[in-house]
């Protein structure tokens, strides 16, 4: 089994004043960062995947460290987080679904153990395909005012043969959050859920 290449990365961050309301004090930043690499199951159906995920381990660690580091570099400040993957067009859908262990696992140990699943997304599509990676809660996946995604995409990848990988981050919730629900402040931190 091939190592992972890795063409190129890139990483961007919105800081969020306000969206039509009263500005916040402190703006609300949502980062995303991107790995196109090498797809080694492209252009004929391969049985056996697995082995690929745990090659992926170090990158997704390496992505999120990255992108920690992006967003002010303290764990304590990430609140919501999703991932995504695109494969190119000698792909196949299950090729992204190797990224949701090395993907997920990654932030939850960079962010201390986290303790929602983390949101996922995945599509075949080919350069400049726009990904919409959904985002929740590290620790409560029913914290409403954090249901969110970031829109993600390289004008130049994934070509035939690659995948672009995502991991998404936030430093809180939608900057004007106020549809109720459960509350970040009342997590009882059980089950990932509430």
């Amino acid at each position: 089994m091939a190592e992972v290449a890795v063409r190129k990365f890139v990483v961007s961050v919105d800081e969020i004043f306000h969206e039509g309301g009263p500005a916040a004090e402190t703006p609300a930043r949502r980062g995303a960062i991107l790995a196109v690499i090498e797809n080694p199951f492209a252009g004929g159906y391969v049985e056996e995947l697995m082995p690929f995920m745990d090659k992926l381990k170090p990158l997704g660690l390496e992505m999120a460290r990255r992108l920690l580091d992006a967003l002010g570099g303290d764990p304590a400040a990430i609140e919501g987080y999703g991932k995504g993957a695109i494969v190119g067009a000698a792909g196949e859908l299950e090729h992204a679904a190797l990224w949701h262990n090395p993907g997920g696992y990654s932030m939850r140990e960079i962010l201390g153990g986290a303790k929602a699943i983390v949101p996922s997304t995945k599509k075949v599509g080919g350069p400049g395909t726009r990904l919409d990676v959904p985002i929740t809660h590290i620790n409560a996946s029913y914290v409403r005012s954090h249901f969110d995604a970031i829109e993600v995409g390289i004008n130049d990848a994934p070509r035939a043969s690659e995948m672009v990988v995502a991991l998404a981050m936030t430093t809180g919730p939608r900057v004007h959050a106020r549809v109720g629900g459960l509350k970040a402040s009342e997590i009882k931190g059980e089950d990932g859920l509430r």
